[in-house]
């Protein structure tokens, strides 16, 4: 974590008041979100959740068999406020052992096919083992 973004820790508890707004953004997905989900998420052999509220965030997918989260970053991100409110929502994230993989806009858009390479590959690796 950068040291301009050290700060106040997450309350870990699931936030009901987010739900709403999960709802709306999973009705606003950006091109890229949309993209990814009907192009290759939705069709995994995995329970892939789109805008899914875990703790005091609003993750852009989560695939809970591999606890791993699924983001989708914008130019804010790469912003100096973006990067600290990332760099505090991935510490929180990881401190509940979920695994936080980032793509650009600019990867969806360019390099789709290596993208979903990418985070099949990861998905494997991290996917519970079947009983």
């Amino acid at each position: 974590v950068p040291q301009l973004c050290t700060g106040l820790t997450m309350n870990q508890t699931h936030n009901p008041k987010l739900t709403g707004n999960a709802k709306r953004v999973r009705r606003e997905m950006t091109k890229q979100e949309r993209h990814l989900w009907y192009d290759f998420l939705r069709g995994l052999p995995i329970m892939v959740h789109r805008q899914k509220v875990i703790g005091q965030y609003i993750v852009d997918f989560y695939v809970a068999s591999a606890k791993t989260v699924i983001e989708i970053d914008g130019s804010q991100h790469y912003e100096e406020p973006g990067i600290c409110a990332d760099s505090k929502r991935d510490a929180a994230l990881e401190a509940m052992g979920i695994t936080v993989l980032r793509y650009s806009n600019a990867d969806i858009d360019r390099r789709f096919a290596a993208v979903c390479e990418d985070i099949w590959n990861k998905l494997q690796l991290s996917a519970k083992p079947s009983p």
